[in-house]
Formats: C-alpha cells, structure tokens, sequence
C-alpha cells in the first residue's frame, strides 16, 4: 500500500529555504505517510481537499492533477470515503492500518493517468489485464477497474490477509464495488508483491499484465515484475535511490519487441514493498 519539492514559482529566498526546512524536518518526524509530487504540481496538490468527493475531484481537475476526462469521471464514481479511516477528501495520504498507507488522491490520479493508455480497452486489446501491487484500502484497485471496461481485469494483491480483507470489505460498501467483485471483474489475492502474481487466463487470453501498479517502495526493481508485464506494457513504481533513503517513481516500458525503457519521473516517500511478517 502506499505505503513535494518546494515550488519553483517562490521569489524571495527565505521563504524558499523556509518551505525546504519545513519539509524536510516533516519527512524526517512521518516519513510514512509522506508523498512528493511533481514540483510544478505541489503547490496545488495539496490544496485539492475538499468537503465532498465532488469537491475533492473538481478541486484535483482545476488544478491540473487530473487531465483526462475518463479519470476524472472513475474518480467521481469512487467515493474515497469508504476506503479512508477519517477525513477522506483531504488529499493527503492517512495511515490504515497493519503499517500501512493510502496515499494521497492526487498520487492516485498520477498514477492512473500515466498507466492510462495501457488499461483502458480498445480494439487491439479489448480486455485489459491490470496488477496492483500493494492494494491496501482497496481505492486505487476500484478506480483503475472503473477503467478497463466490460471484459478487463483488475487483481489487488497484499502481503497479508488482513489488508487483503480490508479491500474486498471497502469495495462492498458500495452497489458498483460489490458489483465488480461479484463478476469476477476485481480480484483480491495475498501474496509477495515482489514477486509479482500470475493469475490464470481466462480461456483465449494469454497471461501476463498490460499496466502494474506497485504502491510501496520496493528496494530494487524485481524482475519477476518486469518478466509478468505484457508487450507493450507499463509498470509505475517507487523505488530506493542508491543511497538507500531518497525514493524515486519509475514508468518502466515494455516496447512491442520486448526491450525495456526506464523513465525517473519524480521523488516520493512510500512504505516499503515486503512479504509477509514472519511467525
């Protein structure tokens, strides 16, 4: 689960160094639940919040941190209050749990939008087959099987059965939830997300994911997730910098032919990606 520079836009140096100390001493004292965005985007990531899962969404569209309609519309049917302990239309991530996160909305949004053209369906790939690594509260899990359309597939998956549970339970607070978990269409497993999973294909589809999600920090890129994803395929995932503090979101592309591109897109702070705890 998952588990913002300072703006560029700031013209008196003090100010600047002011806003550089205060996050850092922030990261320092919660480093859990603590999500860096994009800098051109911080300033307004986090003066997104709203009253209502409207506001929230309308304030994360006027602000550039959703641009595509069709995320915009997933998110208006994904009420973030059943899968937020409290507070759920601020957007800041909020602990749930089992030492774990959902993150903030407006790092959901990035997330989606940059896996977007590889879940949602179309002629060529007419049933999309998504992983998501790290599902915890369920809500991303929800908003990405709002995209895949009538024949695709979303999996949560979670290193214990407790966060597994949790997932399933929040997505059957809501008629449209329990739907997708009732045809099949959202599946929740428990398992090493390091790992990846292989879930079985339904007859005349081959195995493998269009677009993985992971939603912790994991310490390497794991092949095993690279080795699961389809041609063409997007994974969009956090991982350690060498120096083993700063952390990194990665768009990892594989091309038609099999090669692999790497892209560092932005910093963040995530929990890390693990097993579960041994007995």
């Amino acid at each position: 689960p998952s588990r913002a520079p300072a703006t560029t836009n700031i013209r008196r140096p003090s100010v600047r160094r002011a806003l550089k100390l205060l996050l850092s001493s922030t990261q320092r004292k919660t480093h859990r639940f603590i999500h860096h965005s994009p800098a051109t985007n911080f300033k307004m990531a986090w003066r997104s919040s709203g009253a209502t899962n409207k506001d929230l969404v309308e304030n994360m569209w006027r602000h550039g941190l959703i641009k595509d309609q069709r995320v915009k519309d997933a998110f208006l049917k994904v009420d973030r209050a059943h899968y937020a302990p409290s507070a759920p239309y601020e957007d800041s991530p909020q602990s749930i749990g089992y030492k774990a996160t959902i993150s903030a909305p407006h790092m959901h949004a990035s997330a989606t939008e940059s896996l977007l053209s590889y879940i949602l369906p179309s002629d060529q790939k007419p049933a999309p087959r998504v992983l998501d690594v790290g599902s915890g509260s369920g809500y991303l899990t929800h908003l990405l099987a709002e995209l895949v359309g009538d024949k695709g597939v979303v999996v949560g998956l979670e290193h214990i059965q407790a966060l597994k549970d949790m997932g399933e339970s929040n997505m059957a607070k809501s008629t449209e939830g329990k739907a997708l978990l009732d045809s099949g269409k959202v599946k929740f497993r428990v398992g090493d997300g390091r790992k990846g999973w292989v879930e079985a294909p339904r007859q005349g589809e081959d195995a493998g994911w269009d677009a993985i999600h992971v939603g912790a920090a994991a310490v390497e890129l794991h092949q095993e997730l690279v080795d699961q994803l389809r041609a063409p395929g997007r994974m969009f995932i956090p991982v350690e910098d060498d120096n083993g503090y700063d952390q990194y979101v990665w768009a990892i592309d594989k091309k038609e032919d099999g090669s692999v591109v790497k892209e560092k897109l932005f910093g963040v702070r995530y929990v890390p990606l693990t097993d579960a705890p041994k007995a």
